[in-house]
């Protein structure tokens, strides 16, 4: 496996980040999540803003080059005989001093980072996918709003809670805030259409503004529909009669059934795809198909 370092291509064995590294330290680090269609990034100038809207939040100073970047990534994915690939970009703070320091970091460390797609399940989008909603609550950002950061015990810890429902397998697990409202997916972003109105969790609850949400908002926008960002319950859900959630690798999944924490299920809209879902979805592959074009 090669890896990029700091701009270079390098053996998996040789890439590595100093002990003094803070993000090893302290999580001072961000990154992106991304794939390739035809070997090319779709939404990279987006995913390269948050990317760096993130680095001023952290004081890492940072500003991507997009050019250098496809270059790498060009050539990561050749050295690696790679056609298309989940591609992670990774920007930490960089070596510093032991302790916690009052000023900017100006020397960070980049690392890209690709391996091939998860095998294309044709079914997950013809049938759908399970919401298991999460005792673990989602935690407060650690700023003023959310960011793709190297903070993700929340995460993880969700993982594993998912491993304690053997009804759930392969399900999504969901968050709610610490008031109780909906937030996100462990991986993803969440949407619903009820009573004609599209609906998704207002970043008040603390999630992450995801790229692959940002469009749907923007495309559903473009076509005059009204996108209702609010503060909704896990009975708001039950009522649906269309769920999908969306993220960079997967694109826009739809939700066939919910199961609460004790196995409870429900169908959601007769446990078949919704037309929103799947008219986004075509609409999404159409768009990340014209990079090639």
């Amino acid at each position: 496996m090669k890896i990029g370092v700091n701009g270079h291509i390098v053996d998996d064995k040789e890439a590595v980040v100093s002990v003094y590294d803070h993000g090893f330290m302290y999580g001072m680090g961000v990154f992106e999540t991304f794939r390739t269609y035809g070997g090319r990034p779709f939404l990279f100038t987006e995913h390269l803003r948050r990317l760096a809207e993130g680095c001023r939040q952290l004081g890492i100073d940072y500003e991507p080059d997009e050019t250098s970047l496809r270059t790498l990534l060009d050539e990561l994915l050749s050295a690696n005989g790679l056609r298309d690939a989940y591609v992670r970009l990774t920007v930490t703070a960089g070596s510093a001093a032991l302790g916690l320091p009052a000023g900017a970091y100006m020397h960070p460390t980049t690392v890209m980072y690709v391996k091939e797609l998860p095998k294309f399940d044709a079914s997950l989008y013809e049938r759908g996918k399970a919401l298991q909603l999460l005792k673990l609550r989602r935690s407060s950002p650690e700023g003023p709003f959310r960011l793709k950061s190297l903070h993700y015990m929340n995460n993880i810890l969700a993982k594993r809670e998912m491993s304690r429902y053997p009804w759930a397998h392969e399900a999504e697990g969901l968050f709610l805030d610490a008031r109780g409202f909906v937030a996100e997916g462990i991986v993803s972003n969440l949407f619903f259409i009820s009573g004609g109105e599209i609906c998704t969790p207002s970043p008040e609850t603390g999630l992450l503004e995801g790229i692959t949400r940002n469009w749907v908002i923007g495309a559903l926008r473009a076509k005059d529909r009204n996108v209702r960002e609010g503060l909704y319950t896990w009975d708001d859900l039950l009522k649906a009669d269309e769920i999908f959630i969306t993220n960079s690798i997967q694109e826009i999944v739809p939700v066939r059934l919910l199961f609460d924490e004790r196995g409870q299920s429900h169908a959601v809209g007769g446990g078949a795809p919704g037309e929103w879902t799947k008219r986004l979805l075509a609409e999404y592959r159409e768009a990340a198909a014209k990079l090639n074009f």
